[in-house]
């Protein structure tokens, strides 16, 4: 099975539906109006990771098809398929895989998962919310799949991520991770990178 991360396929879909909006209005007071109010400040809830259980399962299948829908502009109807699984594949998903949860007052905004083989951990179905991005919610996603396998006495962490999603490239790398390979025309006819912690 393809990973996300590639995004997922880690983060792909972080990178795959990374979609900034950004509304800069500017408008200067006249003298007689006196200075612009202060906006207030709202502060942003902390995310919280915690492990996935089967009874979170719905909750993550419409995470993974909100992050999804996003892109079918953009991305083949088959990786797009793959990648948005039935609560019955996903649960397939989780047999050997240790899914974790990023929640933001109590919803679902990320989730990740962890397979160790033959000693190594590799990152798996990486997905952030769209309007969760930029907000932390990937980088506390990997740190928990990193600190599972150094529990789990892991060497490395490594991930693919297709070529296109940069921005999930360039999260991995500021956490560390190297880029150690490409596969041309790898996964649905798309380069993938391969990314490699030593732990």
């Amino acid at each position: 099975m393809a990973n996300h991360t590639s995004t997922d396929r880690g983060e792909r879909a972080a990178d795959a539906s990374a979609k900034t909006v950004a509304s800069t209005e500017a408008t200067s007071p006249s003298k007689s109006e006196g200075p612009a109010p202060a906006k207030p400040e709202i502060a942003e809830k902390p995310v919280g990771v915690e492990r996935l259980t089967h009874t979170d399962v719905n909750e993550v299948c419409a995470l993974y098809k909100r992050v999804w829908d996003g892109q079918k502009g953009e991305l083949s109807p088959d990786m797009v398929k793959a990648w948005e699984p039935s609560p019955l594949e996903f649960t397939s998903w989780m047999e050997g895989v240790t899914y974790f949860a990023a929640r933001r007052g109590g919803r679902l905004v990320g989730v990740i998962g962890l397979e160790i083989s033959q000693g190594s951990g590799r990152i798996l179905h990486l997905a952030v919310e769209p309007d969760g991005r930029r907000q932390g919610v990937a980088t506390a996603l990997i740190r928990a799949t990193i600190e599972w396998a150094r529990r789990a006495n892991c060497p490395s962490v490594w991930v693919d991520i297709l070529a296109r999603f940069t921005t999930a490239s360039a999260v991995f790398d500021h956490l560390g991770f190297q880029k150690v390979g490409t596969l041309h025309r790898h996964e649905w006819n798309e380069d993938v990178h391969f990314f490699e912690l030593l732990l």
